[in-house]
């Protein structure tokens, strides 16, 4: 079995089991998440609820206190009526019911004056009655909360009741402004810490805040924008407090609710991040390692070379002392030339090479005229350039070498009859040589895969001859190498793509 398949093989399952291991761990801590933010949410359902039964409790106390103060007043209508009669009355008539409704107002100030705000009558008053003797100042201020009542006196003249809440109601009232005020401090202060903000009715006030940037809740845009935002994500809750006319509570989820909402999707990413690094990490670390492997059996291979070559040139030189036919010895310094040149290619693995301008036309039928005379005579060679000249910085030892490799890949595909179509072309920037052959084609989910080192589709090979083209095109000559097009039982189309600008290599 080819190692790229099983490597792949290997690679989806692993992918598959920590898929699975990712998902078990994501699922939980989602479910830890939704458990938590369940929780948040019944905490603020029981907020809104309190608050809404405060609301109430608050309006019914606001109520009684309307009906107290109603009542207070008409005791002291009853009390001034009571006055009027007492002064009004004949000598025969019984007047105890009136002296004891008189007798009987104990907690509501009053005062009674005449039409020049002269003091004839003081009850139920903190001031000294014997030193004040008109109402005026401070004291008429205190006693004019409500309008006086005003009683018809004998001969069409008018004297004046005025009063103000007891002390006791006083006292109460006190104690309601308070549970307003608490009120108010329980929705902005908040357990579940909800950002809350309270309007008047027409949301142009704000009564109060909590959970709120104190530095924005002055401006009108970022208030409005909040309020918008509140409302579409949660109903208003509308309350009615005493002086306060109708407001409305504007709330939206507390900060841990929200980052409870995204947290699964944020360890999805940071998991995902994590992996990513890792893979390119390793695959960084596996690359580095398969380049030492190259350079260390690439420069094995050019020594290993090296002596048997030195050998066989000097049996060349002693066979033509020995008058061995002279075409026959041509033919062999061919191959020993041959010899070199490979010899040449692997000694310049992992060591810059040099790129000279050079006529790529030249280089491409010099490696075709090699090949021609050792393969097959099925096989038909077609160069077609663009140009007799075509100039750009190569190495040609390196360069040939890519040809080869690409056409006898494409007289394998063919088994050997058919034909290969090399074509040369150029732009302003680029270089091309498309080649073409008649071969059984490559799939194209292995179009990137025929480039990794170690992969064949033949029974016997290393699958080494296109992964040393890439890394020679793309890594010494900057440029790039990929199949165009591929038809199955119809061929393949390679192309090299170079740099017309000479770079400078060290």
């Amino acid at each position: 079995m080819n190692i790229y398949i099983k490597k792949r093989r290997w690679k989806f399952l692993l992918f598959i089991i920590l898929m699975i291991i990712f998902f078990l761990s994501l699922w939980y801590i989602d479910r830890v998440a939704n458990q938590i933010e369940s929780d948040q949410r019944n905490k603020i359902k029981l907020w809104v609820d309190a608050i809404t039964k405060k609301a109430s409790l608050v309006n019914a106390t606001d109520t009684f206190f309307t009906l107290l103060q109603a009542e207070e007043r008409k005791k002291v209508e009853l009390w001034a009526n009571a006055n009027v009669r007492l002064i009004n009355a004949e000598y025969y008539e019984d007047l105890t019911f009136y002296l004891d409704i008189i007798k009987g107002n104990n907690t509501i100030p009053v005062i009674l004056t005449d039409d020049k705000n002269n003091i004839s009558l003081a009850k139920n008053v903190d001031f000294n009655v014997d030193s004040v003797k008109t109402l005026s100042g401070k004291i008429r201020e205190d006693f004019s909360v409500y309008p006086p009542i005003e009683i018809n006196y004998i001969r069409n003249k008018k004297i004046y009741l005025y009063y103000k809440d007891s002390k006791v109601f006083t006292g109460l009232k006190d104690v309601l402004n308070k549970q307003v005020k608490a009120f108010l401090s329980e929705i902005v202060t908040n357990a579940p810490s909800v950002p809350v903000i309270v309007t008047d009715a027409h949301r142009r006030q704000v009564i109060a805040y909590g959970n709120i940037d104190t530095l924005m809740i002055n401006n009108p845009d970022y208030v409005s924008r909040t309020i918008q935002s509140m409302e579409a994500d949660n109903n208003t809750i509308m309350v009615n407090l005493p002086g306060k006319e109708d407001c409305i509570v504007f709330y939206r989820d507390s900060p841990l609710l929200i980052q409870l909402k995204y947290f699964p999707y944020i360890q999805f990413i940071i998991i995902g991040i994590f992996i990513f690094i890792a893979y390119m990490l390793f695959s960084t670390s596996r690359r580095s390692e398969q380049n030492k492997v190259w350079l260390g059996l690439a420069k094995e291979t050019a020594h290993q070379l090296g002596t048997p070559l030195s050998s066989l040139m000097a049996w060349v030189e002693l066979l033509r002392l020995k008058g061995i036919d002279e075409e026959t010895l041509a033919e062999v310094s061919k191959d020993i030339l041959r010899l070199e040149t490979i010899t040449e290619r692997f000694s310049k693995i992992g060591s810059e090479p040099k790129l000279e301008s050079q006529n790529i036309v030249d280089v491409i039928y010099s490696a075709i005229d090699y090949l021609k005379k050792r393969t097959s005579k099925k096989i038909s060679y077609i160069i077609n350039p663009a140009s007799p000249e075509i100039i750009v910085p190569l190495n040609n030892y390196l360069f040939e070498w890519v040809v080869e490799n690409l056409c006898k890949n494409a007289i394998d595909a063919m088994s050997g009859t058919g034909t290969i179509e090399i074509t040369i072309f150029e732009d302003d920037r680029n270089v091309y040589v498309d080649i073409q052959d008649t071969g059984k084609g490559i799939p194209k989910s292995k179009f990137k895969t025929i480039f990794n080192p170690g992969y064949t589709s033949k029974k016997t090979g290393w699958g080494l001859g296109l992964s040393l083209s890439e890394r020679i095109i793309e890594n010494y000559h900057s440029g790039k190498i990929y199949v165009k097009s591929s038809n199955l039982g119809k061929g393949t189309l390679f192309r090299i793509q170079l740099n017309k600008a000479k770079k400078d290599f060290k």
